[in-house]
């Protein structure tokens, strides 16, 4: 099957060349925006919206107000401490005062981007993915949600040979994603909680739909399924045997454990949002190891990512 991709455009926060932790082998991993779940642990708040959003960089502002004098809404001015400050219910990320900055302390987070574009830059570590099994990942946000897209891309990098791989949580109805999975050779696959009202409480909706997708991918494609390990949330005895023997069930044998850290909460902060989690530490390595021997007893290859 032939697709045209010409005129495929996608929402891109971010391309990710040299990853290493979104598949085998060096990887270039290209970031969707939107998402159907609300993660309270997401470190990538802003592949959420499915729009571009105004990232502010306080520590990089050298107050020159360049950005005031052409926002055309009011949503920048200088507070009463004579520092910049953004009203982001009047901002409307037109990104004026982005183009306007002169040092970087304004980033618009997403743009709109052709599949021949993208390429491009995935093309450019060709040789990378060849000597060390890498290739191509695509993520988010979640990456179905733009399926026209993702497709294309993916059937574009498999006519240069590249390995693909597809990030997904699995909120998708299954004929969107079994049209994909044609050009995925590989889907790492997240499975937040196995308790479908505890992860309501964590993601905001229930796990119904995941675990239906994930027990029929399993049949057909390579998986690794991913677990967020979070203190006092998921990593629960209970909620990792009910992980293992469900996972174990349907022949998906390969899991990647991902302990919850912080490094994500500043981006909170710099999008003019809240972060959930502030009291909650780093999943210890002993937390870490124990939830792993859970696992490994069911039968399952555990790493951690």
């Amino acid at each position: 099957m032939t697709i045209e991709t010409d005129v495929i455009q996608g929402w891109v926060f971010d391309i990710q060349r040299y990853s290493v932790n979104d598949g085998p082998g060096i990887r270039t991993t290209v970031f969707l925006k939107g998402c159907p779940l609300g993660c309270l642990w997401c470190d990538n708040p802003e592949s959420q919206y499915k729009l571009p959003e105004l990232l502010y960089l306080p520590s990089l502002c050298v107050n020159c107000q360049r950005c005031v004098a052409v926002c055309e809404f009011g949503a920048t001015t200088v507070g009463p401490d004579g520092n910049i400050q953004i009203d982001r219910s009047l901002c409307q990320v037109c990104g004026k005062c982005v183009e306007a900055c002169l040092t970087g302390a304004r980033v618009l987070m997403g743009r709109l981007m052709g599949v021949e574009e993208v390429v491009q830059v995935v093309n450019k570590d060709t040789l990378f993915y060849r000597n060390s099994g890498g290739g191509v990942t695509v993520s988010g946000g979640e990456p179905t949600h733009q399926a026209e897209f993702v497709k294309a891309l993916l059937a574009r990098c498999h006519e240069s040979g590249l390995h693909t791989a597809l990030d997904t949580c699995g909120l998708v109805e299954w004929d969107v994603l079994e049209g994909i999975l044609e050009y995925a050779d590989l889907v790492l696959f997240d499975l937040k909680h196995m308790d479908s009202e505890e992860h309501r409480k964590l993601t905001g909706v229930g796990n119904e739909i995941i675990l239906q997708n994930l027990e029929r991918l399993a049949k057909l494609k390579q998986v690794v399924v991913r677990i967020p390990l979070i203190p006092g949330l998921t990593d629960s005895k209970t909620n990792i045997e009910a992980s293992g023997e469900f996972l174990a069930r349907i022949g998906a044998s390969k899991v990647d454990v991902v302990p919850y850290h912080q490094l994500g909460m500043g981006k909170y902060e710099r999008l003019g949002k809240k972060y959930a989690l502030t009291d909650v530490e780093p999943m210890s390595d002993e937390g870490t190891d124990l939830c792993i021997q859970v696992l490994q007893r069911y039968g399952l290859e555990v790493d951690i990512a």
